[in-house]
Parts: structure tokens; sequence; C-alpha cells
């Protein structure tokens, strides 16, 4: 593996997991909707990564003999757990009749813990990216 290469995959894991904290970041901005687009109360997001192949031109050259890959994101779901009800009978979106608000499934600790997890694969991609850096630097300087 080429060190450009190795700073390709560490840069889609640094999109990736920007991605994952954009949702984990909408998920707590609307850990209090109850009315949606959709109707009813916000469901929760989730992103699914999966391997994404690095295409570089001397890849294709060599007829793909040695393959790449880094990170993508392929689905960002929404979470099929049933949402919480709260009793409030004097807020707007309440049942008439038995004074329950479905309120969205964000668990707050769940989505931090998840933004914890993010933040710390991202950080992991930019200490490879400048491992790689400092890499290329050094082998310049053998040259020297």
């Amino acid at each position: 593996m080429s060190l450009l290469q190795s700073i390709d995959i560490s840069a889609t894991g640094l999109s990736a997991n920007r991605t994952k904290m954009n949702i984990i970041a909408e998920n707590l901005a609307n850990t209090e909707t109850t009315r949606t687009f959709e109707g009813g109360p916000y469901k929760r997001k989730m992103v699914v990564f999966e391997e994404k192949p690095i295409e570089s031109f001397s890849n294709v050259l060599r007829d793909q003999q040695e393959r790449y890959s880094g990170v993508k994101v392929t689905r960002i779901l929404r979470s099929q757990e049933d949402s919480r009800l709260i009793y409030n009978p004097s807020h707007p979106d309440a049942d008439p009749d038995t004074g329950y608000v479905s309120m969205p499934n964000v668990d707050l600790l769940t989505e931090i813990s998840d933004m914890v997890v993010a933040r710390r694969a991202y950080d992991a991609c930019i200490a490879a990216m400048s491992n790689t850096k400092s890499m290329i630097l050094k082998t310049l300087e053998i040259g020297k």
C-alpha cells in the first residue's frame, strides 16, 4: 500500500465519521420534537457504514491485483423502536382521551456515547493521516 493510499483511506474514515456526528447532532436537536412532516414524533436516525473500495489509476493499470479500501456511509436508517409515552395533558400534541404525548425514541445517553465513539474514530483517522504525513516527510529527508 502506498502512503498516499493510506491518506485516502483515512480521509474516507473522516468523512464517514463526520456524517455520523452530524446525524447524532440531528437526533439530539430533536429529542423533544413531537410533530414532524411525516406525522408523529421524530424517529431516531442511525448511520450504516460499509467498506468502500478506493480506485486509483495504478490499481486500474494492474487489473486491480491489489485492492485498498476505506469506509463509506451506505444508508441512514430510521429507528423502528416505539416512541416514549409521557403523561402531559397540557401539551398541544397530547391525546385528548388519555393525556399522553408520544415523544421521540431518542435516548440522550445513547446519543452522547455514540458521539464519543464517533469522535474517537475521527481522532484516530486524523492521527493516522498525521503519521503518514510524518513518514512522507522522513522519506523526503532521506532522499536529500
